[in-house]
């Protein structure tokens, strides 16, 4: 199927549940605010008729603080899980990620892959052991298996103790 371009209204977008990533109104989000004239979002419909933001989240926001009233969006059709997977994938690569958001990233993305079920290479186990969740994530992302755990264990913390990581004042490896 081919994708196209639909300009959607800003009140018809919504945002994707529980989107671990905030939405600052810094310098990058006065640049955003010029660059959303020609691209806008990627987003997948729901039963209601509004459409589930993917990737695109500061987009918005942008168009908003622009004035603007639509949106450029490409609309595609993706179960939830997939779409936890996509929506992390197409947001790990901003820069200034606080940890609090990459670690409930890595763990929405690892709950999704489990409960896909989803094959992580095309080994047979005889030869060479498959790869777990966590280190298809590790590799996808350039880091440690042991390294995303640490991460998915900053989602227990209480809210007060992640805003300190977040804001440096306790340090990540006493917090994990």
């Amino acid at each position: 199927m081919q994708e196209v371009v639909e300009n959607i209204t800003l009140e018809k977008l919504k945002p994707f549940p529980n989107h671990p990533f905030k939405i600052r109104e810094d310098e990058a989000m006065m640049e955003t605010v010029e660059s959303v004239k020609s691209f806008g979002a990627i987003v997948r419909p729901t039963k209601d008729g509004d459409y589930e933001i993917l990737s695109g989240h500061r987009r918005k926001r942008a168009c908003e603080l622009a004035g603007r009233k639509t949106m450029p969006v490409i609309v595609r059709e993706l179960s939830d899980d997939a779409a936890v997977i996509f929506m992390v994938d197409s947001n790990l690569q901003r820069e200034n990620i606080l940890p609090s958001e990459r670690a409930a990233a890595y763990k929405m993305k690892l709950d999704a892959m489990k409960r896909q079920g989803m094959r992580t290479d095309l080994t047979l186990s005889q030869l060479e052991p498959k790869l777990r969740s966590d280190e298809k994530i590790a590799r996808e992302v350039g880091d440690s298996r042991a390294q995303i755990q640490r991460y998915i264990r900053l989602t227990e913390l209480q809210p007060e103790l992640m805003k300190m990581v977040d804001e440096k004042k306790i340090a990540f490896t006493p917090a994990v």
